[in-house]
């Protein structure tokens, strides 16, 4: 998220969501309360993990274990301080590794093998390449270009449907989004166009949105409370990326002002695995097998702002009703995102200073 929604997740993403509370949360960098040990579980995760208390004490009632929680920055910088700390690991488990970095991560040997019994519907999250089964899915969500609808009601304008349609001059200096380089959004919509104009067309779609009046800012915080128009802050563009899951949290008088428009959409998952080297493999593998069951699953939407993999999980009223998924998301081969990474932002920063 990685946002309100974590996604960001992912989501992973931005802005961030305080950590619930748990037994023991140990700070980032280390320290006696977060050490490793055979009676505790230390998750590794984003600092916008939110898992609600009873659930909390419900699995250290459960397993055993006492539950330590150390957050470690966003989805990319968690990544990066698990495989700089892979052969002394920070932790038993992490949480909130998603598909945009996950193949650096199995590529450095940050994980170990652990094939967890899926949920109705979660074999479709599984990563591609990812044949030991060292990460499991435990949510996603996509990023959407979202649009305010009051808006284009009261300038008599249809609103924008496609990624072309950004690039329309009707809808010049409308568009605002977070940088590739500083957003975990920001880098799945760039790699939404990656995947819908091919590796050597997705600069010149760049080119056309920059000259188009595209606003470029830091993350997802800015983009949508501060500048989009129906986030809270007055601001005066009413296109951003965002989630499909935002439109369930801008309802009034029992329907949504905003859209998710789910042609223009990437979307993120975000992983669980049991760390190489970790002191409490079982402890790390119960965690696992904890996230996915319905109980969490359920929880997720309201304390993450994800969508659960568990296909049987009911969803909030509201979600159900506003907060729609694509059919047919963009997606881009893990292995491509690790081989092109860096080459594409290089591109993208080329295009986006111009």
């Amino acid at each position: 998220m990685r946002r309100i929604w974590a996604v960001a997740p992912a989501l992973l993403v931005s802005g961030s969501l305080a950590l619930a509370g748990c037994s023991t949360i140990g700070e980032d960098g280390g320290g006696s309360d977060g050490a490793s040990s055979p009676d505790r579980v230390v998750l590794v995760t984003h600092d916008s993990f939110s898992l609600p208390k009873p659930l909390q004490r419900k699995f250290e009632e459960q397993s055993g274990y006492d539950l330590v929680v150390r957050g470690s920055g966003d989805a990319g910088i968690l990544t990066n301080k698990l495989v700089l700390t892979k052969d002394d690991p920070l932790g038993d488990v992490a949480f909130g590794v998603d598909n945009t970095f996950a193949s650096r991560a199995l590529d450095a040997g940050v994980f170990a093998p652990y094939d967890a019994s899926l949920p109705a519907g979660a074999d479709q999250y599984r990563l591609a390449g990812d044949d030991d089964h060292e990460l499991t899915p435990i949510d996603n969500a996509s990023v959407c270009v979202n649009v305010d609808d009051t808006w284009f009601a009261s300038h008599d304008l249809a609103p924008p449907k496609t990624l072309d349609d950004l690039a329309d001059p009707r809808y010049r200096d409308l568009f605002v989004t977070p940088g590739a380089a500083t957003s975990s959004p920001g880098m799945a919509f760039l790699l939404t166009t990656v995947a819908a104009y091919g590796e050597d067309g997705w600069q010149d779609y760049w080119s056309r949105l920059m000259a188009n009046g595209t606003r470029l800012v830091d993350g997802w915080s800015q983009a949508y409370e501060v500048d989009f128009t129906q986030g809270g802050g007055k601001g005066d563009r009413p296109i951003v990326l965002s989630y499909d899951s935002s439109p369930a949290f801008t309802v009034a008088d029992g329907t949504s002002t905003t859209s998710a428009l789910l042609d223009t959409c990437f979307r993120q998952v975000e992983y669980a695995g049991v760390l190489a080297g970790a002191a409490n493999p079982q402890g790390a593998e119960a965690l696992v097998d904890f996230l996915l069951t319905p109980e969490v699953q359920a929880a997720l939407p309201d304390s993450m702002y994800v969508f659960p993999v568990d296909a049987s999980v009911p969803l909030p009223k509201e979600w159900a009703s506003f907060a729609k998924q694509p059919t047919d998301p963009y997606a881009v081969d893990p292995a491509d995102i690790s081989a092109h990474r860096d080459e594409w932002l290089r591109e993208w920063s080329d295009v986006t200073s111009r």
